[in-house]
């Protein structure tokens, strides 16, 4: 009888500890999460996206990126994909999901009991080796009755995780596109400078030539000259701004070594011949907005959070300690045992902290979260609309640039040569008039450029991915210097 008291006193933690929940295998799953993010990611912006794990996996992208950049002239898209399938630091928020599905998988498993042994007497001669065993099993009582909130709190982690990992992809794409669109503006924008640098030298020259037989005063020949220096000066600083815009877009694009010997087009597409308007663009904001739901599952994380606080704000830590002593005695030459069942249990006592402070937290905490959620969701109404005004004022400025003031200046242009074949009008007229027309293309180049950075920015208004400051480059009237089959 004695002996299956032991075992009853000792397997009674044990079966506690076995009253456990399955482990779902959306934690325990080699890339948990990672699919979930794929699956979103691609609907938004037709791309798609890996997580590397493996030496063999990292190898066959990077063969994979060579064949889209090694010497290629790349467009947009292409170098969206590389960066999606390339950029390290996509990698670490993808990393990330898997901590946060490791977490959850932690939180889901019981607690292990806690065994102690005791041997009193050891070298007592008369009574053999000892005189007595103690053993006891410490088991967390509160750990299986919490398990169920604790592992909640854990979901709500791994889903935000997946949803901000969503969200730094789209971010990266719209990232990428943006120095993309940086890096081939610069180049179309600095072709025009290199032209009006080009007749700026033949100005300058005529005025050199001019003033040596006296035909041209000092002041005249000083200010094209002056002219043609800060043409230079512009030309040089338009193209340290272009390398540091393709530097930008090589950044982003996760390439090194020889991957960065690529092309970018010498220009940017044409303008489509309409835009139409985006209806509700509101509402798709908020349909798909990723770092709104990720806000929804702040609130939700504080909630279970909050029940969490609410279930232990007494006892935070319950122990039951149950165990057996085995106590042998010798006797008239006869060796006797007794097992004593012990059962103890452990907890602290709520004297100074009662819990209260937790409470108040947490309820604050809820009540951040509840905020937050608001103001993101009217920040995300306020951003779909601007970025809506934004794509369709910057068509049409654009247009304007192209259809009006681009004709006007080459009209001038044109009369202006043809005055001057009739020796009417003099040579410096005439690069007046050729340089006033190609910074009206410049101006034409830089307006379209800004409408093709409003349509990503409206892509990442309804999708996610934030608002692009631009990227390097900056303005496009400073940005660099042009070459027939890209740069």
């Amino acid at each position: 009888m004695r002996t299956s008291k032991l075992s009853l006193i000792v397997g009674f933690p044990l079966v506690l500890g076995a009253c456990a929940t399955a482990i779902p295998g959306a934690y325990t799953d080699p890339k948990a999460g990672f699919a979930n993010v794929a699956s979103q990611v691609t609907p938004a912006i037709g791309k798609r996206t890996v997580f590397a794990e493996t030496q063999a996996e990292n190898q066959a992208l990077r063969k994979q990126v060579h064949a889209m950049v090694h010497r290629k002239t790349i467009s947009a898209d292409t170098a969206v994909q590389v960066a999606l399938l390339n950029n390290k630091g996509l990698q670490a928020s993808y990393a990330n999901v898997g901590l946060s599905a490791a977490e959850a998988w932690q939180q889901s498993t019981p607690e292990n009991p806690v065994v102690s042994v005791g041997i009193l007497g050891i070298g007592a001669a008369e009574l053999g080796l000892y005189r007595a065993i103690e053993s006891m099993i410490a088991v967390n009582i509160l750990d299986a009755q919490t398990r169920k909130k604790r592992r909640a709190v854990a979901d709500v982690n791994f889903r935000s995780a997946q949803l901000e990992a969503v969200n730094d992809t789209l971010t990266l794409a719209n990232q990428t596109r943006q120095a993309w669109i940086n890096a081939v503006a610069a180049f179309e924008a600095a072709s025009y400078l290199k032209r009006a640098k080009a007749t700026s030298d033949a100005g300058s020259e005529l005025a050199r030539k001019l003033g040596e037989t006296g035909a041209l005063n000092k002041a005249g020949q000083a200010r094209e000259q002056a002219f043609n220096a800060e043409l230079a000066g512009q030309l040089a600083q338009a193209r340290l701004n272009a390398d540091r815009a393709k530097e930008e877009l090589t950044k982003l694009m996760g390439l090194w070594g020889t991957e960065v010997d690529y092309y970018v087009p010498d220009a940017l597409p044409s303008l489509p011949g309409s835009v139409g308007k985006v209806s509700n663009v509101e509402g798709k904001a908020l349909r798909n907005r990723v770092d709104l739901r990720v806000a929804k599952l702040g609130l939700e994380a504080q909630a279970a959070a909050f029940d969490l606080t609410d279930q232990t704000r007494l006892v935070t830590d319950l122990e039951i300690i149950s165990g057996a002593e085995l106590e042998r005695e010798v006797e008239d030459g006869e060796t006797e045992s007794e097992i004593t069942p012990q059962v103890e249990l452990e907890f602290a006592i709520p004297i100074y902290d009662t819990g209260k402070a937790r409470m108040r937290k947490a309820e604050l905490m809820y009540l951040q979260a509840a905020n937050v959620l608001a103001e993101r969701a009217v920040n995300v109404r306020s951003e779909a609309r601007g970025a809506e005004k934004s794509y369709q004022a910057s068509y049409k400025i654009a247009r304007h640039y192209r259809d009006v003031l681009v004709p006007l200046r080459k009209t001038v242009e044109d009369e202006g040569l043809l005055s001057y074949n009739g020796m009417i009008t003099n040579t410096f007229e005439l690069l007046t008039d050729v340089r006033e027309k190609l910074s009206a293309s410049l101006e034409a180049a830089n307006a379209k450029r800004e409408f093709y950075m409003a349509q990503a920015d409206l892509t990442a208004a309804i999708y996610g991915g934030g608002a692009g400051n631009g990227g390097a480059g900056g303005e496009g009237a400073t940005l660099a210097a042009g070459g027939g089959a890209g740069h």
